[in-house]
């Protein structure tokens, strides 16, 4: 498979790390509240058949906190910088969770670099009635417990934390800056829902359908919003479909951005 390079680019005065690997058509993908910056095996796949570039944010492990890094809004314009820079067209763009809401937040902003959108369980919506869990409250053992239907799956995370895991400077500083960025509404924007209807590219949103962290229902609610969108949902998934079910979010994916 091919191996992924480590890397930074200094974007409005933010230098950010990013992997970047494979070849064909640029697929910029956006990682969830835990951080990126580790290449794990779906990534991989995705360099099969794209340019793969996988940023930390702002904020985010080895990428600096800028001085305008104060809401959801200032990534969603630095990742617009950030294609610039690049000089970057017919990007299909990708987000997990935070991720997928951040990328909404661009798409509604502009679409002119972009060729397809694939939310995967996307933060950002509120949606009266259905279930939201709380993050912040849950200790790290409770996130992994909450983000995987298959347990036994979350017990081999839990397994692999730092003993020390709620010390760690990374794991401090991103959840700092998810709380920048999520704290207060909790994990949405109310403004967003009035503007998704500006997303004009092809979207496909793809839900694990025993995510007890967002409710899978979310799904069908942000596709009503965006025109033409279309669902997966991935039975016996939880939130983290890209570890649990990476081939599934992998082939969602390459199905949609082959039909874009």
């Amino acid at each position: 498979m091919p191996g992924l390079t480590r890397s930074t680019e200094t974007v409005r005065g933010c230098t950010v790390s990013l992997l970047r690997g494979g070849s064909g058509p640029p697929l910029l993908f956006l990682h969830g509240a835990g951080g990126g910056g580790a290449e794990l095996p779906f990534m991989a796949r995705l360099a099969e058949r794209f340019d793969l570039i996988a940023p930390e944010h702002p904020g985010f492990g080895g990428s600096d906190e800028p001085d305008w890094f104060d809401n959801i809004h200032d990534v969603a314009y630095f990742y617009l910088d950030f294609l610039k820079h690049l000089d970057l067209s017919g990007v299909h763009l990708a987000g997990l969770s935070l991720g997928g809401w951040i990328a909404m937040e661009i798409a509604v902003r502009s679409t002119a670099r972009l060729a397809s959108l694939t939310l995967a369980c996307p933060a950002g919506i509120h949606v009266p009635g259905l279930a939201t869990g709380d993050p912040f409250a849950w200790s790290p053992e409770e996130i992994c417990r909450h983000g995987f239907h298959d347990q036994a799956l979350a017990a081999a995370a839990i397994a692999e934390l730092p003993e020390a895991v709620e010390a760690d400077d990374t794991w401090l500083k991103n959840r700092s800056s998810f709380a920048r960025l999520a704290w207060e509404p909790r994990m949405h924007d109310p403004h967003l829902p009035k503007w998704l209807h500006r997303i004009d590219v092809p979207t496909r949103i793809v839900w694990g359908a025993d995510d007890t962290i967002l409710s899978a229902g979310h799904a069908e609610a942000i596709a009503a919003m965006i025109p033409g969108a279309g669902v997966t949902v991935v039975p016996d998934t939880g939130h983290f479909l890209h570890i649990e079910r990476a081939d599934a979010l992998v082939s969602a994916i390459d199905a949609h951005t082959r039909d874009s």
